[in-house]
């Protein structure tokens, strides 16, 4: 089979750095572009933290466009309690970009991808939704173009940044409510199935055993570990991002199920709440297939894979 053509949209990030990685190394994807946005850290940082990971891994092909440096309608909000200043904060730096952004902003180079694609191109947006709705409000003639949206975003049960909100969502939920109501196939992994792919020291140990890249990818999430330990608890960090690249690369590491699912962005208390029609009891038709159960060992034996062909 060729490979499955996709465009990342990314805040990185150390979970965002991975999915790129795992994006580029594996043979299952063509990665034809890369878009920035604002969210774990401002759209600058994030814009060099994608360059600098491209360039990383020998994929200065790849033209990069930066996106919104802010939601539809609120102030950003940023992660660096758990990423850094930097949005990549580690016991090894990586080195600077060796080329720079495109010309094009991240709407007009999603709009040229698509257009060029000899086939459908999946979205894989994996930080807050700003970009992907304003390109939907600016190309709405352009989605059938898209054969899927695969995100990181929401949960069914519990918030990483409220107790109601997962980061992502919290952060533009009226760009995610539009993203959601925009009728395309969607499949969401949400905080469900992303927790469920924690990298513990054992794994960590494997993936300095694939290679460079790899070493990089374990000194990161050293660094993530220690902030997830002192904020929720646990020294295992989810790889929030790669599970929405893994969707698409293998469908059956994720078992969904299709639900409605609705973005609460009037109330102060739950901003952001992706809320899940589990049992179907509202009667609405679904438009999201919502990851519920991720194949752990499936997943991390497809990202030792991909980086250790980097």
């Amino acid at each position: 089979m060729s490979p499955k053509p996709v465009i990342l949209d990314v805040d990185p990030g150390h979970d965002d750095a991975v999915a790129l990685m795992l994006a580029c190394g594996h043979p299952g994807l063509d990665l034809l572009a890369v878009t920035t946005v604002a969210g774990n850290v401002p759209l600058q940082k994030t814009t060099r933290n994608a360059l600098r990971v491209l360039s990383l891994v020998g994929r200065t092909d790849v033209p990069v466009g930066a996106g919104a440096s802010k939601p539809l309608k609120r102030p950003l909000h940023t992660a660096e309690d758990i990423h850094g200043k930097s949005g990549l904060d580690g016991p090894e730096e990586i080195p600077e970009a060796t080329f720079g952004p495109d010309e094009r902003g991240a709407v007009e180079l999603i709009a040229a991808t698509l257009q060029s694609s000899s086939e459908p191109v999946n979205l894989v947006p994996v930080g807050p939704l700003t970009n992907i709705a304003a390109f939907l409000r600016t190309h709405p003639d352009l989605k059938d173009r898209i054969a899927r949206i695969s995100l990181m975003g929401g949960s069914i049960g519990l918030g990483n940044t409220t107790p109601a909100a997962e980061f992502n969502i919290y952060v533009d939920p009226e760009a995610a409510r539009e993203v959601f109501e925009s009728g395309l196939p969607i499949t969401m992994s949400g905080l469900d199935v992303t927790h469920q792919a924690g990298a513990g020291p054992a794994e960590r140990e494997r993936l300095r055993a694939t290679g460079r890249v790899g070493g990089v990818v374990a000194g990161f999430l050293d660094f993530f570990a220690a902030a997830y330990e002192e904020v929720f608890g646990f020294d295992a960090p989810p790889l929030h991002d790669p599970v929405a690249v893994a969707a698409v690369l293998a469908p059956d590491l994720l078992k969904t199920r299709p639900m409605r699912v609705d973005v609460e962005c009037e109330s102060d208390l739950t901003r952001g709440e992706t809320v899940c029609d589990f049992y179907g009891v509202t009667g609405r038709a679904p438009n999201a297939e919502v990851g519920v159960e991720l194949d752990r060992e499936g997943f991390f034996e497809l990202l030792y894979g991909a980086l250790g062909r980097l």
